[in-house]
């Protein structure tokens, strides 16, 4: 089967990347993307499909796409993430996150068998968890069951602590096989067998290291934030962890900071 594929909100389009490496057969007809860098980034994986790119989700004409068999659809997580200032995803608010509701146009005109969203963990929590709920509820109201699981890249095997919640829709088109659908099965966890220094490069930039007044500075304000006791999460590591989650914001206690590994 020559599975169809559109992708919104494509970025690099990892979604195609784990097509490909599962040795699954697709066509990508098209993909949804406005950031030149990743447009950028996908041209130069997936150049067959440089002229497929339909731009901003809002001013697709979904009846002229061909038909697809699978939408993904991972929206920007800028208004929910806790990294950010969490304007939300009301509909209509015009907050980034709350471009997921562009895509009820794709889903009620193409109806393609199978949905799959994926975004951060702050989505199925008290905050936000109603938008959710409320879009399980749109996408039954088109024929989908949902199953929803928060994952972590940690289970596997990439050592990162890094929670997304992946929601797999798939559409019935007999309302009286819904009673008899069976659950579907999220991948089981495989052990991790790799670290953060097995993931390092040898050679790096010289822009990529802190000098010797930044790490002085953080060391101080470290000793501060002891006495005061509130913390500050400066905590240099040697590579034989997992990676924090990586945050948008710098100087946070899940920053990255990394021992050369000449000094380990």
């Amino acid at each position: 089967m020559n599975l169809k594929v559109f992708t919104a909100f494509s970025g690099y389009d990892s979604q195609c990347l784990a097509l490909r490496r599962l040795g699954i057969d697709y066509e990508l007809v098209g993909w949804s993307e406005i950031d030149k860098y990743a447009i950028q980034a996908h041209n130069a994986l997936f150049p067959e499909a440089a002229d497929r790119n339909y731009g901003d989700i809002c001013k697709i004409d979904w009846a002229q796409v061909p038909d697809f068999d699978l939408f993904t659809y991972s929206f920007p997580c800028t208004d929910i993430s806790a990294a950010g200032q969490q304007k939300g995803l009301d509909k209509g608010s015009g907050t980034r996150s709350s471009l997921l509701w562009e895509c009820e146009k794709a889903i009620e005109i193409k109806r393609p068998k199978f949905l799959l969203m994926e975004n951060v963990k702050a989505l199925v929590q008290k905050k936000f968890v109603h938008h959710f709920n409320e879009w399980k509820e749109v996408l039954a109201g088109y024929g989908y069951v949902s199953f929803g699981k928060v994952l972590n890249a940690k289970d596997y095997g990439v050592p990162q602590n890094r929670e997304r919640i992946f929601l797999v829709s798939i559409r019935i088109d007999n309302p009286d096989d819904l009673d008899n659908f069976p659950s579907y099965e999220f991948p089981q966890s495989m052990p991790l067998n790799k670290r953060l220094k097995d993931m390092l490069e040898t050679e790096v930039d010289e822009k990529y290291y802190l000098s010797d007044h930044v790490i002085s500075t953080f060391n101080a304000h470290r000793e501060r934030a002891k006495r005061n006791g509130n913390g500050f999460g400066w905590k240099p590591t040697d590579g034989s962890g997992i990676s924090a989650a990586i945050l948008t914001k710098m100087g946070r206690p899940e920053s990255n900071y990394i021992k050369d590994m000449e000094d380990v």
